[in-house]
């Protein structure tokens, strides 16, 4: 049976663990030709054998977001391959290198440029390709941490902050040319980033959620498949929080 995106083409950035990668292969069950990229190679061919095993067309690109020109070849890649580009999932990120005030220079410039210039620079080569196939659906991947603040988490906070403000920007630009922007907003998601969390740890974290549990990769992943779906077809320009209810609390 034929799923939503059949004949379509999903693009994931840090598309190798976590939200990306349950995301991609979600993509690809629901039909789509899945493009995945990623900094991490051997992790990235990982996931690659999980599409293809499962019989769908997909292809791993090396990328670091933060490189113009590694984005523009990811993207001119997806298209060379599969003819066309309809989804992205600009999903590639890192956390907080140094905290704080005293964290040095090349920490806030690491942070800021995946986070923030590299969801800039993958709109900037993702939109004109959706543009030639008369639209398509973007979603970026922001945080909790976008729409509050966090003692000691800066460069972080900032950048997704900046991801939630880029959003909106692209969604206005793009609204009449049938290309919608929107953001996901992640809680806690229980990742790969997470490591081996002690018991201790895991109750804490759970605790912090309204509905007593941390998130998982896929919950993020079905938000991101709607927002590119027709189910949200007048929906643009919104951060959406996929949190538990934790940002609920006063």
């Amino acid at each position: 049976m034929a799923g939503r995106f059949e004949g379509k083409v999903a693009l994931v950035t840090g598309g190798s663990s976590g939200m990306g990668e349950s995301t991609a292969l979600k993509f690809a069950e629901e039909g789509a030709k899945v493009a995945i990229s990623a900094r991490g190679i051997e992790r990235g061919n990982e996931t690659l054998e999980k599409l293809k095993g499962a019989g769908n067309d997909a292809i791993f690109i090396k990328t670091d977001v933060s490189v113009a020109i590694e984005v523009e070849a990811m993207v001119k890649t997806t298209v060379e391959t599969f003819g066309r580009l309809d989804y992205a999932f600009n999903n590639a990120g890192c956390g907080n290198l140094v905290r704080g005030l005293d964290a040095p220079e090349e920490a806030w410039d690491k942070v800021i440029d995946t986070n923030l210039k590299g969801v800039w620079l993958c709109m900037k080569y993702e939109i004109p390709e959706m543009h030639k196939v008369g639209g398509g659906a973007i979603v970026n991947n922001s945080s909790i941490s976008g729409v509050g603040g966090s003692p000691r988490r800066y460069q972080y906070v900032a950048s997704k902050h900046g991801v939630n403000g880029l959003t909106k920007c692209a969604a206005i630009e793009w609204a009449k040319e049938g290309i919608r922007v929107n953001a996901v907003v992640p809680g806690i998601i229980e990742t790969p980033m997470w490591g081996d969390i002690t018991p201790e740890h895991r109750t804490e974290l759970d605790r912090l959620q309204p509905v007593a549990r941390m998130g998982r990769a896929d919950e993020v992943a079905d938000t991101v498949l709607w927002f590119c779906s027709d189910q949200s077809s007048y929906v643009t320009g919104v951060t959406l929080l996929v949190d538990g209810g934790m940002c609920a609390r006063s």
